[in-house]
């Protein structure tokens, strides 16, 4: 089975990843998670995501991959009931504590070892294998061969990082931010010390951080080395960025599996890859290890993403008015583009513009505004607008 496995930082952007094409989903609760900074999942909101999800067919993964201390361990029993008893799918962990409760509870649910436990050999998998570890997410650093010999010798199912930020340590086994701002990193406070400017003043001041990681290219030869489940980073990201990076590892996949995969298609969906964040991206590991170029040493231009201009609410189809909320500027003239999980894409140009009372506009200027554009073709409610992608 492959798997395309993505992140949910709120109830809004777990429906955008599961319309666009994830088989899963995964996410944090208000505790133990390692992603304190995200809005993350009320008791409450988790019981939704698994009915929502199941309707579909598909399937909701929460982390409890904290590094415990002994103060973070109240409460924890009762939660990992709670989340048997919503039927979470999988339950993804790193500390041996949350194992040994998983199988002392005798939970139904399946025990994925968190990338945070870094393994990177199949001694170390076998050894989780039988602490009842049914599928191990790989730490970012493991190489083709690491991938092959740890899949030969435990059958276990793999799963492996395919797109999004990279850490500057060995998979989240960083304490600069402990050192240098008294937030856990291991215990969902990283204040991201790797991205900052050192020595500013300096002719040429110092960075240290990794481009983002991104395996367009190699997810066929993942395929046959055995990886199960491709897993994208990102529960803090935007619905924008989620419901691209997913939509077009859904269609590499789907054409690799039918065989229809062609160099011009991987050209199109690296180029709309490398649009969609403020970094640059590449391969990083699993075909050889990384090197100067995959790293940023003097500084970077990061630029906020501008080419989500609104997500479709409605669609009238006599009008041929499409209801938008703007996210981001445009105009009347301007050359835009229509995504959707169902949606063949298409280039559009602007043409007319209405605000809520029918009044026409020259531009749509005022983020989150409700408006309606004149469209060339259906568009579904969900579909995305964005800049014209050639």
């Amino acid at each position: 089975m492959i798997e395309l496995l993505a992140p949910a930082g709120d109830k809004e952007k777990l429906e955008i990843a599961l319309l666009y094409g994830a088989d899963a989903v995964y996410f944090g609760g208000k505790d133990f998670s390692l992603r304190a900074n995200a809005k993350n999942f009320s008791l409450e909101d988790i019981e939704y995501a698994c009915k929502y999800a199941h309707n579909l067919g598909k399937k909701v993964y929460v982390t409890v991959n904290i590094v415990f201390h002994n103060d973070d361990i109240n409460g924890l029993e009762d939660y990992l009931k709670y989340l048997n008893e919503v039927k979470v799918d999988g339950i993804i962990c790193s500390d041996i504590l949350v194992l040994r409760k998983i199988k002392e509870l005798g939970l139904n649910v399946k025990v994925i070892l968190s990338t945070q436990a870094s393994t990177l050999n199949h001694e170390a998998a076998k050894f989780y294998k039988a602490l009842g570890v049914n599928q191990i997410v790989l730490a970012r650093e493991a190489l083709k061969e690491d991938v092959e010999r740890i899949k030969k010798e435990t059958g276990l199912e793999i799963e492996c990082f395919v797109h999004g930020a990279m850490c500057t340590s060995i998979s989240g086994k960083c304490i600069m931010s402990n050192y240098m701002t008294n937030r856990d990193s291991n215990r969902g406070g990283c204040a991201q010390i790797c991205r900052w400017v050192f020595n500013e003043e300096a002719e040429v001041p110092f960075t240290m951080t990794p481009k983002d990681l991104n395996f367009i290219d190699y997810i066929g030869d993942m395929i046959q080395s055995g990886v199960n489940t491709f897993k994208v980073e990102g529960r803090m990201r935007s619905i924008y960025y989620i419901a691209t990076i997913i939509l077009c590892y859904r269609r590499v996949i789907d054409k690799i599996l039918n065989n229809t995969l062609t160099d011009e298609d991987k050209a199109y969906y690296l180029k709309i890859l490398n649009r969609c964040a403020n970094r640059e991206s590449a391969p990083q590991f699993y075909h050889s290890l990384p090197t100067y170029k995959e790293q940023y040493y003097a500084l970077r231009d990061e630029e906020s993403n501008q080419d989500f201009l609104g997500i479709v609410k409605a669609f009238d189809e006599v009008t041929m008015l499409a209801t938008i909320e703007e996210r981001n500027y445009f105009k009347i003239g301007d050359k835009v583009q229509f995504i959707g999980p169902n949606l063949e894409t298409f280039n559009d140009i602007i043409t007319e513009i209405y605000d809520e009372k029918g009044e026409s506009l020259d531009v749509a200027n005022k983020p989150r505004m409700i408006i309606k554009v004149k469209v060339s073709k259906p568009v579904s409610v969900n579909d995305l607008m964005r800049v014209q992608i050639n």
